[in-house]
């Protein structure tokens, strides 16, 4: 299979469960011509997934060691996944901007709840539906439109080379009220995001990462159509936090785009994002 790149991993410098090294290597025995690692950034909310900020000097100092030793072999790439959180936290910042990164993925993981509570939305769907009962009183809908107003921010402030997994909320608040994702009110947030999204000319992921037990991606196949007519670019990643997962998705995910219109899909080659042709 061609198309072979991934820039959306993480590794155990946060939630991965692998070295650095371990996907590198395993992005080499596949054959991939360009593999990027992006941990999740640091978070000023403490949880279990982002990394410590004073974990970025090693970071950054292991990809170069891996760099050095494979860069005959693939292009490597580093990056981070950055959350939005609000206008003084997001991928626009000084902090990130000023890193020795290759690309900056911008995603939305967190919403401020009612009472200014910052509410992780991704997750265990039990955990989700927890939050939204204690946090907004079973108000899904209200859960889901803070998610899109942040969304609309990030990329009004921008910093980031590409949107990580839009429409992710999707997933857990259909889980929470089965068949929400399908209802006109949110239908049209994702396709009032995609105009914004084509207005400013924005790289979009396809993330394949629940493919496999989902048999979704983000977003959702159902705009691949839409995002075609509106020629928004999109990169296909896989967001692994497992070595053997790198590729899960692909082929699936390039069949998919094929059908909606889709002749080429993006990716860093020489240091600049570029088109490729579609190969199955």
């Amino acid at each position: 299979m061609k198309n072979l790149t991934n820039f959306h991993s993480h590794c155990d410098f946060c939630d991965g469960h692998a070295p650095m090294e371990a996907f590198v290597r395993e992005a080499i025995s596949r054959g991939f011509e360009a593999y990027g690692i992006s941990s999740h950034a640091p978070f000023p909310v403490q949880n279990s997934c982002n990394m410590r900020r004073e974990r970025m000097a090693d970071y950054l100092d292991e990809f170069r060691r891996l760099k050095q030793i494979y860069s005959s072999e693939i292009e490597l790439y580093i990056g981070l996944e950055i959350d939005f959180l609000d206008d003084t936290f997001n991928p626009s910042i000084p902090y990130f901007q000023e890193l020795p990164l290759d690309y900056r993925i911008g995603s939305v993981h967190y919403i401020i709840a009612p009472d200014g509570t910052p509410i992780d939305t991704d997750g265990p769907p039990s955990r989700f539906k927890d939050y939204v009962d204690t946090f907004f009183d079973g108000d899904v809908d209200e859960a889901v439109r803070r998610f899109y107003r942040s969304s609309f921010r990030m990329v009004e402030l921008g910093g980031f080379d590409f949107l990580g997994h839009l429409d992710k909320i999707g997933l857990n608040a259909s889980l929470y009220r089965p068949g929400l994702d399908s209802e006109p009110w949110y239908r049209q947030l994702v396709f009032d995001y995609l105009d914004e999204i084509a207005s400013r000319d924005l790289l979009v992921e396809v993330n394949t990462k629940a493919m496999e037990t989902r048999g979704r991606f983000f977003p959702h196949r159902d705009y691949f159509g839409t995002m075609r007519e509106l020629g928004i670019r999109v990169v296909v990643n896989s967001d692994s936090h497992y070595p053997e997962k790198i590729n899960s998705g692909r082929a699936e995910a390039l069949q998919a785009l094929s059908q909606a219109g889709y002749t080429t899909v993006w990716q860093l080659s020489g240091g600049e994002w570029v088109a490729r042709p579609i190969e199955m």
